[in-house]
């Protein structure tokens, strides 16, 4: 049976993504901080679960561990736990900045430095990151620095694991409407119809597993956002100004 660890799997794309996987035959590891959803959620799709800060590196190192000690082999590593940001660089409290910065970035290379021992040639590693990963409004600046942070991580660790056979997708979603991150009463007009919920992702994320999608937006018209930041840069600097 392949294995599979899932971060932020107590709800949104976390609960989705292990719910797809467990219906296409899956076992999973449920990792998360809230321990009442992780073992009512364990027990209802036949996995198992481990309470795990993934900001804190040691406890990070202790909830591997204890994975490890009973899955020595792992087919999958999912980094999807994050927190909300929704706040500029001025406004946002100091230290939310920093709990941003260390769940949405440092989170990701923590888990993937400790699960790593377990993931032989042949095993995946997702990183959930963001569309907020290729640009940045006013309102999100520390979330939004933080999924490109992961976005680079993630990149980089496509050329850094390829030597060991371990396939790295990196999977960027819009609006997602999730108990940590409601969207629908903030948006409006086309971002509101964008709207789309965690099964969708989780679904795509386990398809870009199974046929070896590298990098993926969640919807994928959500690339033409990146293309645009990157071919003019200044004209969406303007209009992120205007909309903020």
């Amino acid at each position: 049976m392949r294995v599979a660890v899932v971060t932020g799997a107590s709800s949104g794309i976390g609960e989705a993504t292990a719910r797809e996987l467990t219906s296409r035959g899956w076992y999973c590891v449920l990792v998360a901080r809230r321990r009442e959803r992780l073992e009512s959620l364990a027990a209802e799709l036949g996995g198992d679960h481990e309470v795990c800060d993934v900001s804190d590196r040691e406890q990070v190192g202790v909830a591997a561990a204890a994975v490890l000690a009973r899955h020595p082999q792992l087919d999958l590593l999912v980094n999807n736990a994050g927190i909300p940001g929704r706040s500029d660089f001025l406004s946002l409290e100091p230290e939310r900045i920093e709990a941003v910065l260390a769940t949405n970035y440092l989170g990701g290379v923590w888990c993937t430095r400790a699960f790593l021992p377990g993931l032989a040639r042949g095993s995946h590693i997702v990183n959930v990151v963001s569309v907020a990963g290729t640009i940045a409004l006013a309102s999100g600046g520390p979330y939004a620095a933080s999924k490109h942070a992961q976005l680079a991580f993630s990149r980089s660790l496509v050329a850094v694991l390829a030597p060991r056979g371990i396939v790295v997708h990196t999977v960027l979603p819009g609006f997602v409407e999730t108990e940590g991150f409601p969207q629908r009463g903030r948006v409006r007009g086309l971002a509101y119809r964008a709207v789309v919920n965690p099964a969708f992702v989780g679904e795509r994320i386990v398809a870009a597993v199974e046929t070896g999608r590298g990098e993926l937006f969640v919807p994928r018209w959500y690339r033409a956002v990146a293309l645009a930041q990157t071919l003019a840069p200044s004209l969406v600097a303007r209009l992120v100004a205007r909309a903020s």
